[in-house]
């Protein structure tokens, strides 16, 4: 079996947070195709995100009270273990962070947040009744594979592994090109088919970045919302 994002001991689902969930949805829908809208059967009524019907992530509106007044947008990414409480004791053990103490999530999981070492935050998630994204394989839009640029990969890399007990096979741990005065984050890459049809929708609404991974020769394009909440969007390969 082929592992995949949604896996055991691999990322399964992303919440972004924003003050502007309007605008927020309007980008994302028009440049990857995604789908804003309330979850009915959610007792939340929240806001959920779909890739043709296939659910891969929520919004939070950082205006809840919950959110201290100066909590910047950002996306918060869950990773899916076998035991919250004994995961996140590993992850301290091994230089970790733990900024929200594990804590049952209603009946759907177990959850708990940390920084680790490099700087980058996540969140460690333990499935009961939901199990986060599921989708079919190479679904246009649909999460790809993580990814860490930090400045020191394989001591992440090495991290995650004995945080989780396996190594993560659907991430991919980089090394950054220059400085940045900003901590580590994880950013998630999607894969398409027309890479140059969402660069033009991107630039239609003014936020749009392009790169070239270097090391494979592959274009690699970040999109930026006017928050920054930023993804990478990978051509797909031909198989």
């Amino acid at each position: 079996m082929t592992t995949r994002l949604g896996s055991s001991n691999e990322f399964c689902w992303m919440d972004l947070k924003t003050r502007d969930s309007a605008g927020t949805a309007t980008f994302f829908s028009k440049t990857l195709g995604w789908r804003f809208a309330v979850d009915e059967e959610d007792w939340r009524k929240a806001i959920k995100i779909a890739v043709d019907g296939h659910l891969i992530g929520g919004v939070s509106d950082l205006a809840n009270p919950v959110y201290p007044p100066a909590t910047p947008a950002h996306i918060a990414y869950y990773l899916s273990v076998d035991d919250v409480d004994r995961r996140a004791e590993a992850a301290v053990v091994n230089g970790a962070r733990l900024v929200v103490p594990p804590f049952d999530a209603g009946d759907q999981g177990r959850m708990a947040t940390l920084i680790d070492p490099l700087g980058a935050a996540f969140s460690l998630w333990q499935p009961r009744h939901f199990t986060g994204w599921t989708f079919p394989p190479h679904l246009e839009g649909a999460p790809h594979r993580m990814v860490l640029a930090c400045d020191q990969p394989e001591k992440a890399r090495h991290f995650y592994g004995e945080t989780t007990g396996t190594p993560l096979n659907c991430a991919d741990f980089i090394a950054t090109r220059e400085p940045s005065a900003s901590a580590p984050q994880w950013e998630l890459a999607v894969e398409v088919g027309d890479l140059d049809r969402v660069v033009a929708r991107a630039q239609d609404h003014g936020h749009a970045s392009v790169t070239w991974c270097g090391e494979t020769g592959r274009r690699v394009v970040r999109l930026s919302s006017r928050e920054g909440l930023t993804f990478q969007v990978h051509s797909r390969v031909h198989r």
